[in-house]
């Protein structure tokens, strides 16, 4: 996968991108079945899990979501096939707010949440006899390697290997890109439309939670961070969030088993944000291909399958269990 290229007919990183979500294919023959189970957390709200797979002591590969993803999104069908084909048990645990619900908490989620991680892989191996491997896609990516850099070895009570797909490992970097040009006009709106729509259900759960005219004035990822998700989970501002959230700055911390896979192309984060040898541990494997886009990775004739990413993932899991 480090050597990973793209198709010819599927040229930038936008286009890798963007056409996996719609149209390559994420899985052979029928789609993924999940039965989904509701967790009550410490501070009295819940999460949905997607379950796929009977209990057993096979492997289980726990995948986090991206940011506003779910078990339908294009990737975690693509891993379902993967743990499937592989015979392992698989599940998605949602953020709080993605699984179709909203949550009842005065907060939702966010790419440093290593806490809420932690205590979900801690649940899930109080429920599960078999080794347990992790991926986490974007903003799961990111809480994961937080969530590994600060437990330090004791990471292993509750992971054996984990595995960080297009993870935004410097939030800075990664809000600048995908806050001008095209950018801006694409990723920034779909992702303030379903965000600002839920902050303002949030607002009429908790009135007075945050300032409702600057969250209608705001236009980017910054302007919510700035209003919402910092405030929100303990963090002064955006600048705050950024800064103690990112990943990429205690890579060197992390004591277990952890890939990072960001392709070079990755209109959410620029190639010259991204970790040399020199800035993680032992511990950390770095696949940095030149192609891919933002969990892309589409590959084969057109329109492409999507086989390549959770088949190479996987199996560099599974040379850690």
């Amino acid at each position: 996968m480090n050597d990973f290229r793209a198709p010819r007919w599927l040229p930038g990183g936008h286009v890798q991108t963007i056409w996996p979500v719609f149209f390559s294919r994420r899985f052979d023959g029928s789609a993924p079945v999940f039965r989904r189970e509701r967790w009550p957390t410490p501070d009295g709200d819940f999460i949905d899990v997607d379950w796929q797979g009977p209990a057993a002591a096979q492997p289980l590969l726990v995948l986090f979501h991206g940011l506003e993803g779910s078990s339908s999104s294009h990737y975690a069908q693509a891993f379902a096939a993967e743990a499937k084909a592989r015979g392992w048990r698989f599940a998605v645990p949602h953020f709080r707010g993605c699984s179709g619900e909203i949550n009842l908490a005065p907060r939702a989620y966010h790419s440093g949440d290593h806490e809420e991680v932690g205590w979900m892989l801690g649940r899930f191996r109080a429920l599960h006899a078999g080794p347990i491997v992790a991926v986490g896609v974007s903003l799961g990516g990111n809480a994961l390697l937080r969530f590994v850099e600060e437990a330090g070895t004791s990471a292993a009570e509750r992971v054996r290997a984990v595995a960080a797909v297009s993870a935004p490992l410097d939030l800075a970097a990664g809000g600048r890109a995908i806050g001008r040009g095209f950018g801006r006009q694409v990723y920034t709106r779909m992702f303030m439309r379903t965000m600002k729509k839920k902050a303002l259900v949030k607002l009429g759960q908790h009135p007075g939670l945050f300032d409702v005219a600057a969250m209608r004035a705001a236009r980017d990822l910054r302007d919510f961070d700035e209003i919402f998700t910092g405030p929100l989970h303990g963090f002064t501002g955006a600048d705050d969030y950024y800064a103690r959230s990112s990943a990429k700055a205690q890579l060197d911390r992390i004591r277990i088993p952890a890939l990072v896979l960001n392709a070079r192309n990755d209109p959410f984060l620029p190639a010259s944000a991204l970790p040399g040898p020199g800035e993680v541990g032992p511990c950390v494997t770095l696949w940095q291909p030149a192609h891919g886009g933002h969990v892309g990775f589409a590959d084969g004739r057109w329109p492409g399958h999507l086989k390549t990413l959770p088949g190479s993932v996987a199996g560099w899991l599974a040379d850690h269990l």
